[in-house]
């Protein structure tokens, strides 16, 4: 079962996706975005469930709701009135958390390893050979999919659960 994606991971498929720029998906966008994750649907079809021809940012967060895993992690956008001011909380928590990610990140590819995090803390004087500290049980700690790396949703959780 993969994880849920992040509020800015879908930002970023958001965006890759409206090639105009206008800030709405159309529903041949959104189908093109839905038969690559395969749910094969027709324009008609499509339309008809969204009750539109386009959608923006915030529509297009409650339609992958619609067709997600409820589970841990994913997000919870309800229809209430404030559901807008959350999602613009969430979207600078997950900014600032993904920036304190790409620090970690040393070589870009979207994962930490041992060998990057005892690189960083070392330059913030936080990790020598006779601190005790062992980086590779801090990543095992969070490291869900038991790969040695910490992608970044471990990455967030590990901070969430330990930050708070």
């Amino acid at each position: 079962m993969s994880s849920p994606l992040g509020l800015k991971d879908l930002r970023r498929v958001f965006d890759n996706l409206d090639k105009n720029g206008d800030g709405l998906l159309s529903t041949e966008e959104l189908n093109w975005l839905l038969n690559m994750i395969g749910h094969i649907h027709s324009l008609e079809e499509l339309e008809s469930s969204i009750g539109k021809s386009s959608v923006d940012f915030h529509e297009f967060l409650i339609f992958y709701n619609s067709i997600s895993d409820k589970s841990n992690g994913s997000i919870a956008i309800g229809e209430e009135a404030d559901s807008r001011e959350n999602i613009e909380l969430e979207t600078d928590q997950e900014d600032d958390l993904f920036q304190a990610f790409k620090v970690f990140d040393l070589n870009g590819d979207g994962f930490i390893s041992t060998e990057e995090l005892q690189s960083v803390l070392s330059r913030l004087g936080m990790w020598d050979e006779r601190s005790g500290r062992d980086c590779g049980r801090m990543i095992n700690a969070y490291d869900t999919n038991r790969d040695g790396l910490l992608d970044f949703l471990e990455f967030k959780h590990m901070m969430l659960f330990t930050v708070s």
